[in-house]
C-alpha cells in the first residue's frame, strides 16, 4: 500500500483499536467499547466504524476472526493484530507522555488569575 498509520491517531482508529484490545469484538460492541472509553465523548456511527475496520483491514492492524456464537453467526468479529497492538502500544506511550509533560502546566494554569 505504500502508507502506514502512525500516532497521533485519529478519534476513530484510536477507539477501534482500543475497544479490541479487551479482546475480540462484533462492530457493534466495538461501537459501545469506544463509547465506555471515552466516557460517552466520542461516539462512532456505523458508517465511519466500517469505514475505519476495512482501513484497518487493509492496512493488516486487525483481521477477522470465527465468530463464536450461533447468534453471532452472521456478525463478523475482528482482533488485533500484533502490528494493531504495536500501534495502539506506541499511541499509548505518546500520550502517556504527553500527560506526564502537561501535569505541571496544568498546576501551574491553576494558580493564574483571570
Amino acid at each position: 500500500m505504500g502508507q502506514e498509520l502512525k500516532p497521533p491517531l485519529t478519534p476513530a482508529v484510536f477507539f477501534t483499536l482500543f475497544g479490541l484490545a479487551g479482546g475480540d469484538k462484533h462492530g457493534y460492541a466495538i461501537m459501545q467499547e469506544a463509547r465506555s472509553l471515552s466516557d460517552g465523548s466520542f461516539q462512532m456511527g456505523p458508517a465511519t466504524l466500517y469505514t475505519t475496520l476495512q482501513r484497518l483491514l487493509d492496512f493488516g492492524l486487525i483481521q477477522e476472526v470465527p465468530s463464536s456464537g450461533v447468534e453471532d453467526a452472521r456478525r463478523r468479529v475482528y482482533t488485533l493484530t500484533r502490528p494493531g497492538r504495536e500501534l495502539l502500544e506506541g499511541e499509548l506511550a505518546r500520550i502517556e507522555s504527553m500527560l506526564r509533560k502537561a501535569r505541571p502546566l496544568r498546576a501551574r494554569l491553576g494558580h493564574v488569575k483571570p
